[in-house]
C-alpha cells in the first residue's frame, strides 16, 4: 500500500525560519522514504487570520483527501480549533506544534489568552500530537492537558557542516540568526553589545526583516542612536549557503531570544563548534549545556553585556566552549534520523 499524507502550511513553505526549515526538511526526509505528500497552503494570515483567511483555510482542510493522514502546522492549527474536530471525524489529524502560539513575545495579555484557549481546545481532541522537543512536549502535558501517551518528540536534524574558521588578530566575529521580530530579542542584543564598545567585536545578524516591519525599523534605530552602523550588520533573510559559511566565519553564536520552543540556531551553531551566549528562554536551557555556552535570563542587557564581556576577552573560555558544543552536537540527530522518526510516527495512521 502506498505510503500517503497531506501536509498543511499557512503562507510559503520557502518563508525563512525555523519551524518552515523543519517542515521543509522533513518533507524531503519523508519523500526519500517512499511518502508520498500532498503539500497544501492554507494562505497567509496565521496565526491572527481574519475572517475571510480563516473561513479559506478551513475550506481548504476540509477538501483534502479524506483517505490519509493530515500533518497540520501548529502556526494554523491552533486558531483552527473548530475544523480541527471536523478533521477527526473523517481522516487521521496530527498537530505539528513548534511551540505555543500564546507564548510569543508581544502578545497583549488578552491576545496570549484568547491564542491560548483555541489552541488547547484543538489539542483537546486531537489524537497525534508531534512536538520538536523534550521541553515543548512538558509544556503540552503540563500546561494544555494533552496526555502524555498522544505525544511524539522528533527533534529537528543537524547537518554536519566543516568547522568553523577561526582567524586570530581580528575582532571577534558574533553571529545571531533569526527572523526580526520581538521575541527574538534583537534589541536586547544590540543594547547588550552598546555596554561593550571597548572590546574588539563585529556582529551580523542574519534573519528576515520583512515579517514585522515596525520591529525592524525599531532594531535599526537603536543601532543607529548607539552609532554601532560600523559595527552590526543586519543582512536580512539569506541563503542556506550563506547561512552555512556565516557560522563556519563566525567565532561566537548570540541570541538574546525571549522563548524558543527548541533553538535551531543554537543547534546549528553547536554543529558548527561555536561557543554560545543565549539566554533560558523555552527550551534552549535543554537544547545548550553549560559545556557549550553561557545562558542568562531574557530580557536582561546587563546580564547579557557581561556574559559576552567574559567571553570576548578569554580565547581559552571560548575554545573549552566550542569543545563542548561539538560534543554536544554529536548527540544530536541527524535529519535523516528525524525524518525516519516522523515517518514511524505516521506510519500507523495510514
Amino acid at each position: 500500500m502506498a505510503k500517503r499524507v497531506t501536509w498543511a502550511i499557512p503562507g510559503d513553505i520557502e518563508t525563512v525560519s525555523g519551524g518552515y526549515a523543519y517542515d521543509r526538511r522533513i518533507i524531503a526526509e519523508l519523500g526519500r522514504l517512499g511518502w508520498e505528500v500532498d503539500l497544501v497552503s492554507l494562505g497567509d494570515g496565521f496565526p491572527r487570520p481574519n475572517a475571510i483567511q480563516k473561513e479559506s483555510a478551513e475550506a481548504i482542510l476540509i477538501a483534502t483527501a479524506n483517505d490519509r493522514p493530515i500533518v497540520l502546522d501548529g502556526l494554523a492549527f491552533g486558531v483552527l480549533p473548530e475544523v480541527a474536530a471536523t478533521l477527526h471525524r473523517t481522516r487521521p489529524v496530527v498537530a505539528l506544534v513548534h511551540h505555543p502560539l500564546s507564548r510569543e513575545t508581544g502578545l497583549t495579555p488578552d491576545v496570549s489568552a484568547e491564542l491560548f484557549s483555541s489552541e488547547r481546545a484543538a489539542l483537546a481532541s486531537t489524537p497525534k500530537v508531534i512536538v520538536t522537543s523534550e521541553w515543548t512536549a512538558d509544556l503540552l502535558a503540563d500546561r494544555f492537558d494533552v496526555p502524555a501517551d498522544r505525544l511524539s518528540v522528533v527533534l529537528p536534524g543537524v547537518d554536519r557542516p566543516t568547522a568553523a574558521i577561526r582567524r586570530r588578530g581580528d575582532a571577534l566575529r558574533l553571529l545571531s540568526v533569526g527572523t526580526i521580530v520581538p521575541r527574538k530579542g534583537f534589541t536586547i542584543l544590540v543594547e547588550a553589545l552598546a555596554q561593550l564598545v571597548d572590546l574588539p567585536w563585529q556582529l551580523t545578524i542574519a534573519g528576515d526583516r520583512s515579517r514585522d516591519v515596525a520591529e525592524a525599523a525599531r532594531l535599526d534605530g537603536i543601532i543607529s542612536r548607539h552609532n554601532l552602523g560600523a559595527r552590526v550588520e543586519v543582512l536580512g533573510k539569506v541563503s542556506p549557503d550563506h547561512l552555512v559559511a556565516l557560522y563556519r566565519d563566525a567565532d561566537l553564536f548570540v541570541s538574546a531570544s525571549h522563548f524558543e520552543g527548541y533553538g535551531m540556531a543554537f543547534a546549528e551553531a553547536m554543529a558548527s563548534g561555536l561557543p554560545i551566549v543565549g539566554t533560558t528562554g523555552g527550551a534552549i536551557v535543554r537544547t545548550v549545556p553549560s559545556s557549550a555556552g553561557r545562558l542568562i535570563p531574557p530580557g536582561d542587557a546587563a546580564a547579557l553585556a557581561d556574559a559576552l564581556r567574559e567571553l570576548i576577552k578569554d580565547d581559552g573560555l571560548r575554545q573549552r566552549l566550542a569543545v563542548g558544543a561539538q560534543k554536544e552536537a554529536e548527540k544530536l540527530p541527524s535529519w535523516s534520523a528525524s525524518g525516519a522518526k516522523f515517518s514511524d510516527v505516521l506510519a500507523p495512521l495510514t
